[in-house]
């Protein structure tokens, strides 16, 4: 972002990837803060914000205010993507009968049109792909249902 794109106003701040704005709170009391990442219809964050000293108006934006806001929309944002990434892939691991070391993947795929999930037995050995295939996103993965799609590919 070109320092001619960056806004520091006291109520509006807006630079590299985010703009810091102080709102008026949903109940009329008070202040707020939303910290939306530049592009984003949403808010990634929204806390509330300190009272001028006429205790009417809001306190303005400062550079040390702005730099913890990013900071802690950031972790949200981190936070928030981190939860994604588990709840759309899950791994398992174990040793079947024969001592043979598998790591079955299960990836979900975010598809409204055609949901679905890929699994991956992965002998962990030689880090070969032993089987892959689509299954339904609510396959239940356990050694058991492993084992089965690894002999059947169901």
């Amino acid at each position: 972002m070109e320092p001619a794109d960056e806004i520091m106003e006291p109520g509006l701040w807006k630079k590299g990837d985010w703009i810091a704005k102080v709102v008026r709170n949903d109940d009329g009391d008070g202040w707020a803060v939303e910290m939306t990442r530049v592009g984003a219809t949403e808010p990634s964050l929204v806390g509330p914000w300190t009272m001028g000293r006429d205790k009417v108006n809001p306190k303005p934006l400062d550079a040390g205010a702005f730099a913890t806001l990013v900071k802690g929309a950031s972790e949200v944002m981190r936070r928030h993507e981190a939860a994604a990434r588990e709840r759309l892939h899950r791994s398992l691991s174990f040793s079947t009968d024969q001592g043979q070391r598998l790591r079955v993947e299960l990836d979900i795929a975010e598809d409204d049109d055609d949901p679905h999930a890929v699994l991956t037995v992965i002998d962990e050995a030689s880090g070969e792909p032993l089987r892959a295939g689509r299954v339904a996103p609510s396959f239940k993965l356990t050694a058991v249902t492993a084992q089965r799609f690894l002999r059947t590919g169901e």
